[in-house]
Order: C-alpha cells, then structure tokens, then sequence
C-alpha cells in the first residue's frame, strides 16, 4: 500500500498527531533558521521560568519593608541579600518582574491598538482624516516624550498605580506606530487582490478587516514588540526620577532605591545587580524577537534569510 493510501485510511487521531508532529519539526526548523527569534524567546521563557520557580521558593510578602534583615549580602536564606529597608531582593525581583513586564504590555497593546485603527483610517480613506492624523502624528513625535509622561506624572495626586503607569506611558505610545502603519497600508490599499475585493462588492470596514488586516499580522506583532520595549524604557525612567508606583516593587523603583540610598557608593552591590540584569535579558530578549519577526513581516529580509 502506498503512503499516500496509508494515510488516509489512518485512524483519525493518528492523522491529527502525525500532523501536531509535523507543525513541531516545521516550527522547530524555522526557529534554526531564525535564530534570532529562538534566542530571543528563550530569554524571555527564562525570566517567566524565574518567576514561576520564585513563586514556589519564596514567600513574596517579603517584598515588603521591613521583612527580613536590612542590608545582608546574599545568603543561602537570602539569595539576592537584602535592601535597606529590610526587604527581601529574591521576593522583590520575583514580584516585580512581572509588574514591570505588565505595564509594557498595557501600555503597548494600547499603543499600537490605536496607533494602527488611526492608521488604517488614514491609510485606506484618506482625504481630511489622512491629514488631520498625519499633522497630529508628525507634531507629537517632534515632543520630547518622556517631558510630556513626566508632566502628565507629576499632576496625578497620590502617586500613580502599575496599572496608571501603563495608561500614562500609553498615552503617547501610538504615535510612532501609527506612522509606519499608515505607511504600510498605503502600500497594500493599491495591490490587485484590494481592487478586486472593492470591484466583488465588499464595504470598506470588510475589506480591512479581511485582506489588509491578516497581511499586516506579522508587521504589527513586531510594532507590539517594539512598543512594549520602548513602554517599559519610558517607565523605567519615569520610575528612576520617583514618578513610578511608591508601593510596587517594580524593576525601575528598584533602581529608584538604590539611587536614593547610594548604594553604589556604598558598596551594597547586591542590592542593584539583579535589577540591572533582569533588565538586560528583558531586553535583549524583546530586541531579539522583534529582530526575528521582522524577518517575517520584512520580504526582503525573508528573502535573504
């Protein structure tokens, strides 16, 4: 009997894995010929590991001040040492990973979710919509941003919360992302299978939603990534000048507590190197992907790959 028979008169479940198996070895060979995206992702697999097994060997209340022994170099009890404050560095770096990581997130899904529904409005209509955005697009990124975060910042009262960081940051991440959106959408608004979608009777809304949309996917997961990198700069810093979240152990109040008790010049180096390398995988992580899947979403570096 031949393959082709043998397949088909195959079980339907050995049909499905022999398939699972298939899309796992296609998966696995792309991930080698993109090596960038495969490191990438398994820096940032190695920061999510790091939190789940933080979870499980630390109790993460001690992030808290006042939790253990202030200033105690790393230990067996104390993997990372201690802070001034008497926190725990092991329980902070595990709860505040995922803190920094999350206001990337929001405010990089808020970023480019409405930096690419501008853009594709400008791109495809056009006319006074085109102008009015573009006009607004090209003054604000002529702004210093991390100004405009910094007033907006200073005028909340009580401090501002993770989630507020995100909205905070959000607020001018579109605009770098609704720019080269637009751009790509006037490219692919003139390609022959648009026309022939508009001349087969289909509304404008359609004809987004199902031909320019799914071309743009790969192009605008690498504006995510782009933007949740450069979201999680912007809190950074809002966080390292004492605009961040007083009580949230992120990764930039961190570092903002080691700046306000000098503990580089006092020598406490434990208290800033595991910040200072969890920011580094973070984001030569995020880099790495975003190199990798603009190698998908570029045709002229998919070529030369």
């Amino acid at each position: 009997m031949s393959s082709a028979a043998q397949v088909l008169t195959a079980p339907e479940g050995s049909r499905a894995e022999g398939t699972r198996r298939a899309s796992a070895r296609a998966g696995l060979g792309y991930l080698r010929r993109n090596p960038s995206l495969g490191i990438g992702l398994m820096l940032l697999l190695t920061l999510v590991l790091f939190v789940v097994i933080g979870h499980l060997t630390v109790d993460t209340v001690q992030f808290r001040p006042l939790s253990t022994r202030p200033l105690q170099p790393p230990s067996w009890e104390l993997p990372f040492g201690s802070d001034k404050q008497g926190r725990n560095l092991y329980a902070v770096m595990v709860e505040g990973t995922p803190l920094t990581l999350r206001i990337g997130l929001l405010a990089g899904v808020i970023g480019v979710t409405l930096g690419a529904t501008l853009a594709f409005i400008a791109g495809y209509y056009g006319g006074w919509a085109d102008n009015v955005i573009r006009i607004v697009v090209d003054v604000g990124l002529t702004i210093p941003g991390l100004l405009i975060l910094i007033i907006i910042a200073m005028r909340v009262r009580g401090g501002l919360t993770v989630d507020q960081m995100a909205l905070v940051v959000g607020l001018l991440a579109w605009l770098y992302p609704a720019r080269t959106i637009r751009s790509q959408v006037l490219t692919l608004k003139q390609r022959g299978y648009v026309q022939v979608a508009r001349l087969s009777g289909m509304s404008n809304p359609e004809v987004i939603a199902k031909e320019l949309l799914p071309n743009l996917l790969p192009y605008l997961g690498a504006s995510l990534v782009g933007s949740v990198s450069a979201a999680i700069l912007a809190s950074i810093g809002l966080e390292v000048l004492g605009l961040g979240p007083f009580e949230a152990p992120t990764l930039g109040m961190t570092i903002y507590w080691v700046n306000y008790n000098a503990a580089i010049i006092n020598g406490w180096w434990w208290w800033w190197v595991p910040p200072i390398i969890v920011i580094a995988i973070l984001f030569i992580g995020l880099f790495l992907v975003a190199v990798g899947l603009d190698e998908i979403a570029n045709p002229r570096v998919r070529n030369r790959v």
